[in-house]
């Protein structure tokens, strides 16, 4: 009798992972970049690039590149993307730099996110690595760009 009881727990507990496995979100790549992209402007992280890779990497569709104002910016930026998706069942593969702020990496699989301090952005240069991919601009997916800040109109 022990034992059928232990054979039910082992059948509830599968069936309950795979219930978790079923309210998994699934969102198309173009779909994911859209919804990252967003969340990164509505946290007014600037300077958005979106680089189509399809064909050209064979790890990503779509790799965005965003800068912020600052080490405390670039990790609330990454924290409000990656708790927004994990509120949405979209989990990551791995979040790397967080805890530095300078260069935050978030890889979605389809989708890599790379989030820099500002400075640190023109040392790595990754829109020159990626020189021979098509550049999709924020407007044509209709993502809303976050208001000029005064310092923003002080730069120019």
């Amino acid at each position: 009798m022990n034992s059928n009881i232990k054979e039910g727990r082992k059948d509830r507990v599968k069936k309950d992972s795979l219930a978790l496995k079923k309210t998994k979100v699934t969102l198309s790549p173009e779909e994911l970049a859209r919804k990252m992209a967003q969340l990164a402007l509505d946290k007014k992280a600037h300077d958005l690039v979106i680089l189509d890779v399809r064909g050209l990497a064979s790890y990503a569709d779509y790799i965005l590149i965003a800068s912020a104002r600052s080490a405390r910016h670039v990790q609330g930026v990454a924290d409000a993307i990656e708790e927004e998706l994990y509120r949405e069942k979209v989990e990551p593969l791995g979040i790397e730099g967080k805890t530095e702020g300078q260069w935050v990496l978030m890889d979605y699989g389809d989708v890599v996110l790379h989030l820099f301090f500002e400075p640190v952005r023109e040392v790595y240069d990754l829109e020159g690595l990626w020189m021979d991919a098509p550049r999709i601009e924020p407007e044509s997916w209709g993502l809303t760009l976050p208001e000029p800040t005064q310092e923003d109109v002080e730069e120019y």
